[in-house]
C-alpha cells in the first residue's frame, strides 16, 4: 500500500504571528496549541508550525513500526536527523535526509 503525506511542519519564527497567519490562510482555528506545538486539520492532512525547528518545511508519512521503517531508509544510504522521539503520548518521530539533502520524517502514532 502506498503511503500519503499526512503531516506538514513548518519552521516558525515567532509562533504567535504565525498562527494568526496560518489560520487566516487555512480557514480554520488550531487543533492543539503551545509554546513548541501548534496544529491545524485540514482534511486528511496536519499542518504544523514549529519554532523549534531549523529547517522546513518537512512532510511526514505514518508507518505502522518506526523502528522497521527508520532502518529501510538507513539501509538506502539516508542520513538520520533525528533518531526516533517520544513527542507527545506515544506519538513517535524520525527525521532522515534524502539522499538530496531534504529532511523528511516518518510518525509513529500509539
Amino acid at each position: 500500500m502506498a503511503k500519503s503525506i499526512k503531516l506538514l511542519v513548518y519552521p516558525v519564527k515567532d509562533i504567535g504571528n504565525a498562527k494568526t497567519f496560518y489560520s487566516k490562510f487555512l480557514g480554520v482555528e488550531p487543533y492543539v496549541e503551545g509554546p513548541y506545538y501548534v496544529g491545524y486539520r485540514v482534511g486528511d492532512l496536519e499542518v504544523g508550525l514549529d519554532p523549534n525547528s531549523k529547517v522546513g518545511p518537512i512532510s511526514y508519512t505514518d508507518v505502522v513500526d518506526i523502528k522497521a521503517s527508520l532502518k529501510e531508509m538507513t539501509n538506502v544510504g539516508v542520513e538520520i536527523v533525528q533518531d526516533i522521539k517520544d513527542v507527545a503520548n506515544g506519538l513517535l518521530i524520525a527525521q532522515v535526509k534524502d539522499t538530496n539533502g531534504n529532511v523528511v520524517g516518518l510518525r509513529q502514532q500509539s
